[in-house]
């Protein structure tokens, strides 16, 4: 609740708009009026509905109805924040029991984030035909079916399995958030109320800490994934309750058809702007779960002796240091002229963190650095932003849904990545963490240079 409330606080303080954004019909910014979006030359597509802001006004929900409703929505994303990072802790007892590689690891570290990541369109389609509420709660109980099937596994194969069930029911969990603040909330405060969103789902990191940690240690992990599918039931219980959007006009535009929602797409990648924004979307949240999610544990236990309620004690700190710092960058927010040199700029800093994981080797330069990577990790936030400013808003939600898909499989592609460089600097005899953080920063410059590179959105 301080932290609800200190976001809140965050953004009532943003600076107010001059004046309302006027809207043309079809409830559209014009591109020459809309808040913080850049001046494109790209025609509006006829099918560019999804995800987008209503063919009519959207009914407006009172603020303190739209927060109630956005919080009830970020249950189920801070659950899909815990699925994620829940590696790190049960990582030491699935090896033991599997007898499983870190090439092994990787993969299963990385089939929620595979399974996350593509079925981001599907979802946002859903999103867009059927509404927010019916698409999460349709999804939603495979998070539970998953949790289960993981913990009675009897092998390797049904745990993977497992993550990918995990992964599909948690692929709307953050898009809807997204999507309703979009609608719902002033676009001024876009930014601010995303980070908010953020910090508030960081909740599920911190529970994968040292309450997840004690929890194992108690029983198992197999206890620890069946607690998830408890408090994911309780959280689909309270969005069926709660959650209800408002109705939309009766003489609203038509839906679009499946296949055109999906066509519509492709539209995104015809704008040169696109592939330097999502190739570093790839690697920027990877980065920061492929530590938090996968290997802090790992690294503390094996590279410096910490038992496992010490290093899930440092995955508590990462966590909530995670928590506060979306909310500020979300405030900091330095607006479309300058935020793309922010983005570069902290990049640049955390690439410098993980080659200090690297090639210091000592256990306060690893702790330190790991908190460091959560602090800086609110930054991200500002990428959400940057997707809104840099197309039409005729094609923002859409914008978002494939964003989120690159940032997911870039959790997948960097989790399997990790993997592989361990298990071949393990077979050569040296130390599988200077792979593993190198590679990280590797992947992080590259994406870097093509953010740089490639073409950026006209401001």
């Amino acid at each position: 609740m301080v932290l609800a409330a200190f976001g809140v606080w965050l953004v009532r303080t943003q600076p107010a708009c001059p004046q309302a954004t006027p809207r043309r019909a079809g409830g559209v910014y014009p591109l020459d009026a809309a808040p913080d979006r850049p001046t494109t030359n790209a025609p509006e597509h006829p099918r560019l509905t999804h995800l987008t802001l209503p063919a009519e006004p959207a009914p407006a929900l009172p603020p303190r109805a739209a927060w109630g409703v956005l919080l009830v929505l970020i249950t189920g994303f801070a659950l899909s924040q815990a699925f994620r990072t829940i590696t790190a802790i049960i990582a030491t007892g699935l090896r033991a029991e599997f007898g499983l590689s870190a090439q092994a690891l990787g993969l299963f570290a990385g089939a929620f984030a595979f399974a996350f990541g593509t079925t981001q369109l599907f979802m946002g389609v859903g999103i867009d035909l059927y509404g927010l509420r019916r698409t999460l709660l349709t999804a939603f109980p495979l998070t539970v079916v998953g949790s289960l099937l993981s913990a009675l596994a009897p092998g390797y194969g049904t745990v993977l399995l497992g993550q990918v069930l995990i992964g599909v029911g948690c692929a709307p969990a953050f898009l809807v958030c997204t999507v309703f603040i979009a609608r719902y909330f002033p676009a001024h405060a876009f930014a601010a109320v995303s980070g908010v969103a953020m910090g508030l789902g960081g909740l599920g990191i911190l529970f994968t800490g040292t309450p997840l940690a004690w929890v194992v240690q108690q029983g198992s992990w197999r206890t620890g994934f069946g607690l998830l599918a408890g408090l994911a039931l309780l959280a689909w219980l309270l969005i069926f309750w709660k959650v209800h959007e408002p109705p939309q006009p009766q003489h609203a535009a038509p839906r679009e058809s499946l296949g055109a929602a999906v066509r519509g797409f492709g539209a995104l990648f015809l704008l040169p702007h696109t592939a330097g924004i999502m190739l570093l979307g790839l690697v920027t949240y990877a980065s920061f779960l492929a530590l938090r999610g996968l290997w802090l544990g790992p690294l503390l236990i094996e590279r410096h002796g910490y038992s496992l309620i010490q290093s899930g004690n440092v995955a508590l700190v990462v966590s909530l240091v995670s928590l506060f710092t979306p909310a500020l960058f979300g405030r900091l927010d330095p607006g479309p002229a300058r935020r793309r040199r922010w983005l570069a700029g902290c990049t640049l800093v955390l690439i410098g963190l993980f080659l200090a994981l690297a090639l210091l080797g000592l256990p306060w330069v690893d702790v330190g650095c790991a908190i460091a990577v959560g602090m800086l990790s609110g930054y991200m936030v500002l990428q959400y932003a940057d997707v809104r400013s840099a197309y039409p808003a005729a094609m923002t939600g859409r914008a978002m849904a494939v964003f989120t898909m690159a940032l997911f499989m870039g959790v997948a592609m960097m989790q399997w990545v990790t993997g592989v460089a361990a298990s071949v600097a393990a077979q050569r005899g040296t130390d599988p963490y200077v792979a593993v953080m190198l590679t990280i920063a590797g992947l992080l410059a590259a994406g870097l240079l093509a953010f740089r590179v490639l073409p950026a959105p006209r401001h």
